[in-house]
């Protein structure tokens, strides 16, 4: 081993080379700050690693690739007196902290001081104090993640090899990940069960009879006093319905108007800074927090120090720093008006069990504007920046006001008799509060909707009186049907795991990007849907594991796992509540399950056996998907599966082809289907659009732009389709 330094310095210990950077500069040259890379131990990988019948002892070794970054660890550790542990503020950062303690043998230097340190943001003055305000390693935090780490263990270790036995080889199992998948596969056959109910709405344009000029649009909302969502439910109703309208007369029976007060949204926790990022940018959970990341872990803006832009990312507090708050309000009087800002808002946490920090998601400091850091920063962190800073700004500001009128109007007359009520509303927007700033997205209600929020728009009534007399100008009919429930997108996903307390903040991400690796589910339109193997193992863990595929079951051991990390429980009685029964059902599912047939696991396709004529089927294999012959293994023909682009390649005019390099792990690249005569590839996605400047071919850059590779003349955004005449004259029809 080589020989350490002698060392004057203090040793300061983060996670990630960037946090490293900036923290340095931060404590200057009296601290030698390194990077611990993550965890340097961590539970072998092809074994256990936890002795079940000892006290499920685990046992820890150097993570692949982390023995080199202790051995630097120690050879900066040198003569140090002191050592300060600055990893995250969370269990999982606890953890680490106390895997190098141990890992390195610190507890046995004795001329060596042990500090923890702490903080929130990575700034100046927040890491000076952390530094002056440190601690011990707290063993409650530690235990409570080496609980959840051997948990997960037994449950994934335990149950893919009942699963490779009885399903497929090469599957794995997951305590959160099971149920998140659970979710999915009800929401599907919730879909395939409904059974749509024909309602008609009527909808009536009003004209005042003084200026017929002004008119207004009215709902049905009563037929004979009975109201509700759907009043006329065929055809024939409709038109007995529109026919006594057409020979009513009508007049205004009740008008209210009222004053709404609608309050800002609370400041960002992980789990709806990472719904509104999917909402607004189209960003996964991954992409936000590897861009929430980089703003975290410190930004060089111009010639001065590097400094954290956002506050810790991981966390479910909605809790904003006094300070901050007050930074803010000074902010708010000065750009829009002492009218925009009234008192300190304090928003409770929805989470019982809130304990990853002590902040919400916020920007470092208001006065870095988004303008003023824009070009310093990525596509996806200008964007993801420029959110937080909005919900940040706007969660302190007054109330939107807005003026609400509703209108009833009593249709009478018609040939039948039957008395109806329409309805009218309108709102007009009094004074903007928060909305100058930001206004939250709201979920699509079904898979036709675009994802457009309109919750700021206004639309003013004409002035209206009671008893006042108006006219029918116009009246129509139209046919609808009830919609099933939506699929879930990434968004409705993780606001629906936060709800059931199904994993915490540092786990959202990897949840939906587990289900999603392994095939269990497959997005359309931005939305899961479970493949038939997701299908097949949902359904075989709800048989014979149904506490792993329980909500309440899953939630019930993050509660305990709470109260581990608060010191109320000890973690390993509890685990062995929860191992006990579960070793007895594995024990019953290996000898009594019987395997699921290969026909419930395959996907079906469009393409033909070119041997012997029987359908396709795709498969998956140690090398990703491919196509195989439904009549395997009498017939064992197999072939490639072509993920087609759309793209020409543009070397020789083959379509460009989705494929995966060499391995389980290989990169997916973009190839010509002419391949070997063809090598062109590349790794950023083609569009189908050629370049408009050149023919050639374009490339996805960032959300909406792209770049030509054929020539570099075009670097701009990317072009809209070409228009399909038969696809316009379908949406007419269907519009009509």
């Amino acid at each position: 081993m080589a020989k350490a330094k002698t060392n004057s310095k203090d040793l300061v210990v983060v996670e990630s080379p960037a946090k490293a950077r900036t923290v340095g500069r931060f404590l200057g040259p009296d601290y030698e700050v390194v990077a611990s890379m993550g965890h340097v131990r961590d539970l072998p990988k092809r074994e256990l690693g936890v002795d079940v019948d000892n006290g499920f002892e685990p046992t820890y070794v150097d993570v692949d690739g982390r023995k080199s970054v202790l051995t630097d660890i120690r050879k900066s550790l040198g003569g140090a007196k002191t050592v300060y542990l600055a990893t995250d503020p969370d269990r999982e950062g606890e953890a680490i902290s106390w895997h190098l303690v141990e890992a390195l043998g610190l507890r046995d230097m004795k001329d060596v001081e042990l500090r923890r340190v702490v903080f929130h943001e990575i700034t100046r003055s927040a890491v000076e104090e952390a530094f002056a305000d440190y601690r011990d390693i707290d063993m409650q935090l530690v235990n409570a993640q080496q609980a959840r780490r051997v948990l997960d263990r037994i449950v994934g270790y335990k149950l893919s090899p009942v699963l490779w036995s009885k399903i497929r080889r090469g599957l794995s199992a997951g305590r959160v990940q099971s149920v998140a998948l659970r979710l999915i596969v009800d929401r599907e056959r919730e879909i395939e069960a409904f059974k749509p109910v024909e309602y008609w709405s009527v909808l009536a344009r009003l004209a005042k009879l003084a200026d017929a000029s002004q008119t207004f649009r009215a709902n049905l909302h009563a037929i004979d006093g009975k109201t509700g969502r759907h009043l006329v439910h065929n055809a024939e109703e409709s038109a007995k319905v529109v026919t006594d309208l057409e020979a009513s007369a009508y007049r205004v029976s009740k008008v209210v108007k009222r004053e709404v007060k609608t309050r800002p949204a609370a400041p960002f926790t992980t789990s709806t800074l990472q719904q509104e990022a999917a909402r607004r940018l189209r960003f996964g959970a991954q992409r936000t927090m590897r861009a929430a990341q980089g703003l975290y872990e410190g930004i060089q803006l111009g010639t001065g120090d590097p400094v954290g832009l956002i506050t810790y990312m991981r966390t479910d507090s909605t809790n904003l720093a006094t300070t901050a708050v007050a930074e803010i309000a000074e902010f708010i009087k000065a750009q829009y008006g002492p009218d925009f800002f009234s008192k300190p808002r304090v928003y409770r946490t929805k989470s019982k069990n809130a304990q990853e920090a002590h902040e919400a998601i916020r920007a470092t400091s208001v006065l870095r504007t988004p303008e003023s850091v824009s070009s310093h920063l990525s596509g996806d962190q200008r964007s993801l920046y420029e959110l937080i800073w909005k919900r940040m700004v706007a969660s302190q500001m007054t109330d939107s006001i807005s003026d609400a009128t509703t209108v009833d109007i009593d249709a009478t007359g018609g040939p039948s008799g039957t008395p109806y009520t329409l309805r009218a509303t309108g709102s007009v927007l009094k004074f903007q509060g928060f909305r100058a700033v930001y206004v939250e997205a709201k979920d699509t209600v079904s898979e036709s909707d675009d994802d457009e929020d309109d919750s700021d728009t206004s639309r003013a009534l004409v002035p209206l009186d009671e008893g006042e007399v108006v006219n029918l100008d116009d009246l129509k009919s139209e046919q609808k049907f009830t919609q099933p429930p939506a699929r879930f997108s990434e968004a409705m996903l993780i606001r629906t795991l936060e709800e059931n307390g199904i994993g915490r903040p540092s786990t959202f991400a990897s949840i939906v990007a587990t289900i999603e690796s392994r095939d269990y589910v497959a997005r359309e339109r931005a939305r899961f849907k479970p493949t038939k193997l997701g299908i097949a193992v949902n359904d075989f863990l709800i048989e014979w594991f149904p506490d792993i595929m329980d909500t309440g079951f899953t939630a019930g051991m993050e509660e305990k796992l709470d109260a581990v990390a608060r010191g109320d429980i000890d973690w390993v009685p509890m685990l062995q509540e929860f191992y006990t029964p579960f070793d007895g059902t594995l024990e019953v599912a290996k000898e009594n399950a019987e395997r699921v047939p290969r026909s419930d696991l395959d996907e079906e396709s469009d393409e033909v056996c070119e041997e012997c004529e029987r359908p396709m089927v795709i498969k998956s294999g140690r090398f990703g998907k491919f196509l195989s012959c439904s009549g395997f293994p009498d017939c064992r023909a197999s072939k490639p599966l072509r993920l087609v682009t759309g793209a020409i390649c543009p070397e020789d005019g083959g379509e460009l082809l989705e494929r995966k390099g060499k391995g389980p792990r290989g990169r997916k690249f973009y190839g010509c289907e002419n391949y070997p005569n063809c090598e062109f590839s590349t790794r950023e996605r083609p569009l189908k659009e050629p370049c408009p400047e050149c023919g050639g071919l374009l490339v996805a850059r960032g959300r909406d732009g792209a770049k030509c590779v054929s020539k570099e003349d075009y670097d701009g955004p990317a072009p809209a389709p070409p228009s399909d005449p038969e696809k316009e004259e379908a949406k007419v029809a269907i519009k009509a």
